[in-house]
């Protein structure tokens, strides 16, 4: 146990005493996330059920991602986010900044069966400052309806074909993922993809490929946007988050189908920001949030599987629908087997000069 590991366990200590000692004030905490579907399911699998429980109320903010928000709050020291759900780079940068918060896995809860956290987690699902919690994977989906081809979508490379698929694309105003999905369509192996973005030559290949479509784009920035853009017609593909197209799909019965070849499947984490003054009540929420039923409640609502091995089991049928969810969850055998394991790593040392590179591209 390093330092740090022991210096987060004693603070924890201090803070529950001192807490046991306060007074009966309502207590609250601000948790952050990305709203519409995805939100509905954690404040139904989660926040409802943790404030019944714990009497710590949950207020909920909706985000579209990144640090700038995290950063501003902790410069000036006004803290009013608490916990926050992060894509794993920006979890790992922000801790490499000191936005955030250490968290140390051994001091979360085993599963059910008494495996430890730090066992039943998927090994590649937590950082020194985050817990992992669903992946999710974005993939590209299309609208039937509007597809008037007998020849439908299934490969990545159909997502760039102009000539067979004309009309418009939509995809996230951001780098990643785009990059790696221009590559694929370009005949990059999966298991070259981020080896080739690692030189010159493998990043101008990926621009020269997303040059191609760059006329016939829309960017979207909310991952409400792509199934709104598909039901009206505006687009006739879009990247997308999986599990709002699930959601479209099932609840609001669209004529959508995901296409899961080369999907870019990556798992989140739930951070707690740096200095906020609700630290102990932010980690009981951790604590609560990352828990097998907890994972499993948000699963059932809405196709994005559970980072711990125990939950896996829990996820069966969706909660209204009554859908199997197996076939829709991007960690399922049948869709990983297509799937693209995001690389962090790679972007977390890169994201700045492709944030710099994307924009002047974006602006010939």
């Amino acid at each position: 146990m390093n330092y740090r590991t022991r210096s987060f366990g004693l603070l924890f200590l201090l803070l529950s005493f001192v807490a046991a000692c306060g007074t009966d004030e309502p207590r609250s905490i601000t948790a952050v996330s990305w709203g519409g579907s995805y939100g509905r399911a954690v404040d139904e699998g989660v926040n409802i059920p943790f404030t019944e429980e714990s009497d710590i109320r949950v207020a909920v903010e909706d985000y579209n991602g990144g640090l700038a928000q995290i950063r501003a709050q902790v410069e000036i020291g006004d803290i009013h986010w608490d916990v926050v759900d992060l894509e794993i780079a920006d979890a790992v940068r922000g801790c490499d900044e000191g936005l955030l918060e250490p968290l140390d896995i051994n001091l979360l809860p085993p599963s059910p069966d008494g495996t430890p956290a730090a066992e039943d987690f998927s090994a590649e699902s937590w950082s020194d400052c985050g817990i992992g919690n669903l992946y999710w994977s974005t993939v590209y989906a299309y609208n039937e309806e509007n597809i008037l081809s007998t020849t439908k979508p299934s490969t990545m490379a159909d997502f760039f074909d102009l000539e067979t698929f004309p009309g418009r694309r939509g995809m996230r105003r951001v780098p990643q993922v785009n990059i790696e999905f221009a590559l694929i369509a370009d005949g990059v192996p999966l298991d070259q993809v981020y080896a080739t973005m690692s030189t010159p030559e493998g990043l101008d290949r990926a621009f020269a490929k997303l040059d191609m479509i760059k006329d016939e784009v829309v960017w979207w920035e909310a991952g409400a946007q792509p199934p709104q853009m598909l039901a009206d017609g505006e687009v006739i593909m879009s990247t997308a988050y999986n599990g709002r197209i699930f959601n479209a799909q099932v609840l609001e019965n669209q004529p959508f189908v995901i296409v899961w070849d080369g999907q870019l499947l990556s798992i989140g984490q739930i951070s707690i920001v740096a200095g906020t003054p609700r630290l102990e009540d932010a980690l009981k929420y951790i604590m609560f949030a990352t828990s097998a039923e907890s994972l499993s409640r948000i699963s059932n609502r809405i196709s994005y599987s559970p980072a711990r091995k125990s939950g896996a089991p829990l996820v069966t049928t969706h909660v209204t629908a009554g859908v199997d969810m197996e076939p829709h969850m991007p960690a399922s055998p049948a869709n990983a087997a297509h799937a693209l394991h995001y690389d962090w790593t790679w972007w977390a040392d890169h994201q700045d000069e492709m944030n710099e590179r994307f924009s002047a591209w974006l602006a010939l």
